[in-house]
Parts: structure tokens; sequence; C-alpha cells
């Protein structure tokens, strides 16, 4: 479908203290529909292409991408190839957040193919260009003339102190509590996505309200767009009527109103399939001729009949079952015989996996979730990059789900969007109970793995990932359950019915998947998906009351299998020491090009980690590495302290005595006579260079050197020394006497003048 050419029109409006503008006709005028959407100094440009779509198709060729130009932030892409490559996680989910308000807005009987992109081209770094692309793209299709049941407005609110702010900044959403999108049309709310930090749920209403309210000047500033574009909004025709769904409804709705009820939904679904396939023998005979009607028309049109096809057949079969399941539910009647607010069975099960650092199966009737826990290091942190600024992330959650857990077979090339969709909403509703980092440094990564699917796996995802990092022993502040909230509605009458825990069919032939996850106090995360034309006030505030009383009988019921988290973390994962050190003495512990540092990790196994603000992490499999290293380095920064035992190596040995290394770079002497209780006639009796030895610190003089002795040491410890019974041979000369720097009993301090430096130690004089 072209687009008339017209000239750059521009139409914005102010929203708190935020300006909006749309702007058509200066770029990609090609396009059926094209603007640009400002916010600061990031714009987003969105596309609209509607053209024929292929014969035959019994679905709407939708499809939306959003692709974000590193150039539109001044950066270069990263990797080898200096350009752009597949998707991004970021991307992926922009992407599904365009497409979810848009797709239930066109009209069932439309086939055209419509196609989306979007993406910004300018970027400040501080505006997301994201819902700024819904807006666009609600604007893009009612320029393009496609039956678009919009305008829709989108905005982003967060709250700090209590007060919500739209269109906020990347610093006002880290400073915030609630990070929640909202778009809606004129009437009603048609998607929302959140997350938040425990926000009761009459507060998250609220926040919704706010937003559907806001909403309805960016659909007005549409409109002005339109008016000044010189389009008029394309005219709706109803559905057109299918002679052939009356008939299938008429000959066997009762049958499949019986079918529908079977409560397996592997034997109901086989039985709706042996039905399928009975009309289309009995509707195109191998033998006889085949049944001829009168294609789609609208009401009161005429048409010739014409042969019925298989998919014809199955097309017409699929409306008639929508409406045979959605009158049961109206009716009272769920197909696994439930009442409208009752859950299924829950089974819960932790420990599962004996090498995870944690593990738990959540099944919720006929929906199993495998999920784990993985701790790691510093060193297996995600780096994120993109048009915002870059982080590391310490908390990841993925989803897998493979086509057997739905019964069918089918290629498995790598997780799709629906996967990454569900993975991070998952991930986000369940970060606000993970521990900070100063108090559990590890990295955490949680894969659900879902062994069977018949409804809101992504809800079993959180409950069992909730359970998993209870038994790998992280301290969650509070366990996290989540549900999905069902809704059929008669459009005619305005009845409805909100079914708790919905199972696939509902999902599929109902009208609205509200999922909600949080813990006993309130919301963290927070999605609706719908299929028809918006819900109410009144919708949303009983789904999220409802959603609370089944989160917290999910809660109970996953606490009875593990009460809180364990005391210790798995004996598989790594163990973890964070210490502090002044930051002026990092240099001492790297060490001239990494000397030190390398020498420590050696010597005890351990993995050091060093921030520029002096927090150093140690890593190892055994905790004994880890304390080892944070001993030597705690010893390194507090200097040498009296009193101390240490793990020393000898460096040399002299007449008198042997020095050792007790910490990089600093030596101290171990006189002859501090060696052993027994006589030492000399000192390669009792060592040699490079050998390990066990020392205590008894006096530093004022010239900062250090005495040391082996056999405190070894007294204190308790261990045995092998020397101490000898005793002096008949004859044998005098031990030397004395130490370092002609102190008491010590060898006599070089003289220092022109030629020679300060003695001591029996060093050569210093140049």
């Amino acid at each position: 479908m072209s687009n008339t050419p017209f000239s750059r029109k521009v139409v914005e409006r102010t929203i708190g203290d935020r300006t909006i503008s749309i702007e058509t006709g200066r770029f990609a005028k090609q396009a059926s529909g094209a603007v640009v959407v400002r916010l600061g100094d990031t714009m987003s440009l969105v596309t609209s292409m509607a053209g024929p779509g292929r014969e035959g198709l019994d679905f709407f060729p939708l499809t939306v991408d959003y692709r974000e130009k590193t150039y539109s932030a001044g950066k270069f892409p990263g990797g080898f190839i200096k350009r752009e490559g597949r998707p991004t996680t970021k991307e992926i989910l922009t992407a599904r957040l365009i497409d979810r308000p848009i797709r239930p807005l066109f009209p069932e009987w439309y086939r055209e193919e419509v196609q989306i992109q979007a993406g910004p081209i300018s970027a400040d770094r501080q505006n997301d260009p994201d819902v700024l692309s819904i807006i666009g793209a609600s604007a893009a299709l009612m320029l393009a003339k496609a039956p678009f049941l919009g305008p829709i407005g989108a905005v982003r609110l967060a709250r700090i102190e209590g007060k919500l702010i739209a269109f906020p900044t990347a610093d006002e959403i880290a400073a915030s509590d609630l990070d929640l999108i909202v778009a809606s049309t004129a009437k009603a709310v048609v998607m929302i996505e959140g997350f938040g930090e425990e926000i009761p749920e009459p507060e998250m209403a609220d926040a919704i309200i706010e937003g559907h309210r806001i909403n309805q000047e960016l659909i007005a500033l549409q409109y002005e767009l339109l008016e000044a574009a010189g389009h008029d909004r394309p005219d709706q025709r109803p559905t057109p009527s299918d002679p052939l769904r009356q008939l299938l409804h008429d000959r066997f709705g009762s049958r499949l109103r019986e079918l529908k009820q079977i409560v397996l939904k592997q034997e109901r679904n086989s039985a709706v399939k042996e039905l399928l396939e009975s009309i289309v023998k009995e509707l195109i005979p191998a033998d006889g001729e085949a049944l001829a009607l009168p294609l789609a028309g609208p009401a009161g049109s005429s048409q010739a009949p014409v042969a019925v096809t298989p998919l014809r057949i199955k097309t017409a079969f699929h409306a008639v079952e929508e409406k045979v399941v959605r009158n049961l539910i109206l009716d009272g009647k769920r197909s696994d015989g439930r009442g409208p607010k009752d859950l299924r069975s829950i089974k819960c099960e932790v420990g599962v996996l004996p090498r995870a650092h944690g593990s738990a199966i959540f099944q919720r009737g006929e929906t199993q979730a495998l999920v784990t826990t993985v701790l790691g290091t510093g060193a297996d942190e995600q780096r994120v990059d993109g048009i915002m600024d870059e982080y590391s992330k310490k908390f990841m959650l993925d989803y897998n789900m493979p086509p057997f857990a739905v019964g069918e077979i089918r290629p498995i090339r790598g997780p799709g969007r629906r996967e990454i969709g569900h993975g991070a909403l998952a991930e986000r509703s369940v970060a606000p109970i993970l521990p900070v980092p100063a108090k559990f440094p590890y990295t955490i990564r949680v894969i659900s793995d879902i062994l069977e699917s018949n409804g809101s796996s992504s809800m079993a995802s959180v409950c069992g990932a909730t359970l998993s990092l209870m038994d790998a022993g992280v301290p969650i502040t509070d366990p996290v359950g989540g549900i999905s909230i069902g809704l059929v509605q008669d459009d005619e009458t305005g009845r409805y019915v909100l079914l708790t825990d919905i199972i696939g069919d509902e999902d599929h032939f109902g009208d609205m998947d509200f999922k909600v996850a949080g813990t006993q106090r309130g919301v963290t995360g927070i999605q609706l998906d719908l299929k028809n034309q918006g819900i109410t006030e009144d919708i949303i505030r009983e789904t999220l009351e409802q959603a609370h009383e089944a989160r917290l009988e999910i809660l109970r019921a996953m606490l009875r299998s593990i009460k809180r988290p364990r005391e210790e973390i798995s004996t598989n994962a790594p163990r973890l020491i964070q210490i502090q050190v002044n930051p002026e003495k990092i240099g001492l512990i790297i060490g001239p090009g990494g000397k030190t540092i390398r020498r420590l990790q050696d010597e005890t196994g351990a993995k050091i980690d060093i921030d520029d603000s002096g927090v150093v992490t140690l890593s190892s499999l055994e905790a004994a590495g880890a304390e080892a290293a944070r001993d030597k380095i705690v010893a390194m920064t507090e200097g040498v302290q009296i009193g101390r035992i240490y793990e020393g190596r000898v460096t040399s040995i002299k007449e008198f005595g042997a020095f050792v290394e007790i910490l990089p770079g600093k030596d101290g002497l171990v006189h002859i006579s501090e060696l052993s209780d027994g006589y030492v006639g000399s000192v390669t009796d009792i060592c040699h260079v490079g050998d390990p030895m066990l020392v205590k610190a008894i006096a530093v003089d004022d010239q900062d050197r250090v005495k040391l002795s082996r056999k405190a040491a070894l007294a204190e410890r308790g261990e045995p020394d092998e020397f101490a019974s000898r005793t002096r041979p008949a004859g044998a000369p005098d031990r030397p006497q004395g130490g370092p720097g002609g102190g008491p009993g010590g060898p006599p301090r070089r003289p220092s003048g022109p030629d020679g430096g300060r003695g001591g130690y029996g060093g050569p004089p210093r140049r």
C-alpha cells in the first residue's frame, strides 16, 4: 500500500516536564507510514509497510523488528566485526513490547502482510527509545491507512519517594522502586510490562491507571499528526460471516463441547483432533463430491457456492472451538473441572540434582519446571553493551522450553523470542529479593528448563527459581511466587470471568494472560498480554487482588518443601571471600608487573580480583585456598604485627641466622638462637634457601627491621621441634652471638661513610 507524498509535519506535546514530538514527511517517504518520535536527544525512526499477503494464509502475518544502530549514540559496535549483527536480548524484548499492544488491534478478517521496523537514529543514553518506538508504531500504522483499531499511547513510569514520573531518564529509573510501561487505546489498557520492589497491589493499580490517563494525551497527539498530514482514519468493516462456521457449530458443536471437558490435556487434544479428522472426511468424502458453500463475505452478500477444502474446514473449526470453550467458561465450566479461583495441585522438590549448586522441581498441574542455580565469581559476570551505558550483570535467568514439553516435534534452533521474553520476565521478577553483592558477592545464574507445559510456564520459572536459590544457600530476602490470571469476556453483554492459573486452552481461546509475580508484601513483576481490545480499571484491580490471593497459596506450598535458604552454600560451589583494603595498597598486592598477585594465586590456588575501591574478591574451589589468600593479603596490607605467626620462606642464610620472607618484599631475621630450643651448630642444620618456615614476629626495631623466632612459633602452635633434644657436643665452638645491626648479642654494625651505606643483615655497603 503506497503512501501519497506530503511535506514535513511535526507535532509536539509536553507531559510533565518532558516534551515529546512526532514528525513525518522527512524520513523514509516511500514507506507506507514513517515517523520519528523524539524525547530529549533520543529519536526513534519507525516505519510501517502494508501490502498483499500470501494466498491461503489463515493468520495475520505481522512482523515487528527493532534494531539499535550504535552510531545513534556515537559508538562503535563491540566485537571483531564492526557492524551490527543478530538482534541482542534488549532488541528482541523491545520488538515484543511493540508487537504485543498492536497485534490485537487488527480485525479478525485482515490477512494483509504488515511489517514494522523501528530503532533509534539518535540516542542520548538517558531516554530509552523503546517506549518511543511503541508510540511510533501506532502513528506509522495510522499513516499507512491499515485497518488498525488505534491509535495507542505508551508511557513509562518511575516512582521516586512515592511520586510518579512520566518518561523518566535512566538516572531516575535507577533511583526508582518502579519501572512500569503501560499502553492503551482511548478506551482501555492493552498492554502492561512492569517491575517493582514489592509494590502493594493497590499502588500498582493506581500507577497503571495514571499511565492510561497520560496515554490519552499521546493519542490526541497522533490525531493532530494525521490532521496535519492530511490523512483520514481508515474505515473499519465488520468481520465477514462464514456459513461454514455456522454449519460446523450446528452439527458438531455439542460433541465438541463434551470433548473440551476432558480433564487431561493430551487426551482432550487427541479427541478433538479425531473429531476434526472425521469432519474433514465427512465433508470431503474420498468417493464423492465435496460440500460446497459460499466463501465468507459481508452480511447480506450473495456468493456462488465453492467446494470446501481441508484448510477452510480447519480454519472454521478453530473458530467454532474458540466459541465453545469461551461459552463453557462463561457457563462456569473449566476443562479440568476447577472453579474460577482454584489452583491446580502443586508439588515442590529441592536438591534433586547432586552436582548443581541448587536445584528444584516446581510442578503445578501439567506444568513442570526444573530449575537449577549455579554460583560463580566476578569473572562469570555478563557484560552488556548497547546504545546505553555498558554494565555487568551478576544475576542471569535463562528459560528453555524444548518441543517435547508440549508433545511436539520441531527443530531446535536456540532460544526464540518467546523464550527470551519469558526468561527476562522471570529474571526481573526475582531480582528484587536477591542479596546485595557486598553481602553475597557471587555471580548467580538460574536456568529454568520447562519439561511439561500447560499454562504459565514463566510463572512456574519464578517459583522454581526461588526454591532453587534457597537450595543453593543464596540469602534471599523473601520468597517470590507467580501466577497467571485469564479472562473471558462477552462483548455483547459485558459479562466476564477471571480465571486463576489458566491452562493452555484458556490462554489460547481466552482474552487475557495477566502474569503477576511478587512476595507476600507486593508485586515484583507484572505482564499483561491481550487478545481483545483492552481491559478496564475494574478488571485490572480485581485481577491484581485475585492474583494476590493465589500467590499467597502458592508461597505456602513452596515453603513446605524448604522453609528458608540453606545455611551453607553447596560444597560444589566456589568459595568467595571479600575484604576491603586501603586503595593505596593495591599496588603492593599486585606487585611489579603483576608478579606479587600471580605468586599469591599460585601459592594459594585462589583467584584474586581487585577493584579500584580496594574491594578484593578471593575465589577458590576449596575454602582453604581463599582463606589462605585472605590471610596473606591482610598481612601484607596491615604490615608486620608483633606476636603474629607467619608462613614464611627462607631467602638467604648467614652464619648468625636465616632471613625469611614473611610478606611480599618483607624479610625478617631468625637468629640462630631462635631456630630451636636444642643446640644448632649451623643454620643449614635447620633450613636451606627456599624452605618454608613457620615463624613468629617477636620485635620490630626503630628502623623497621623485623626479628623472628621459629622456636616460639612452634611452641605456640604446639608443633614438634625435631631439633629440640640436641645438646652441644663436647669441644664444639660457641654459636655466633647477636643479630643484625650490632644490637645486643649481634655482630657489629658496619660503619657508614662516604664509601659505604648503612650496614645491617651482613650485606655489602650500599653504593
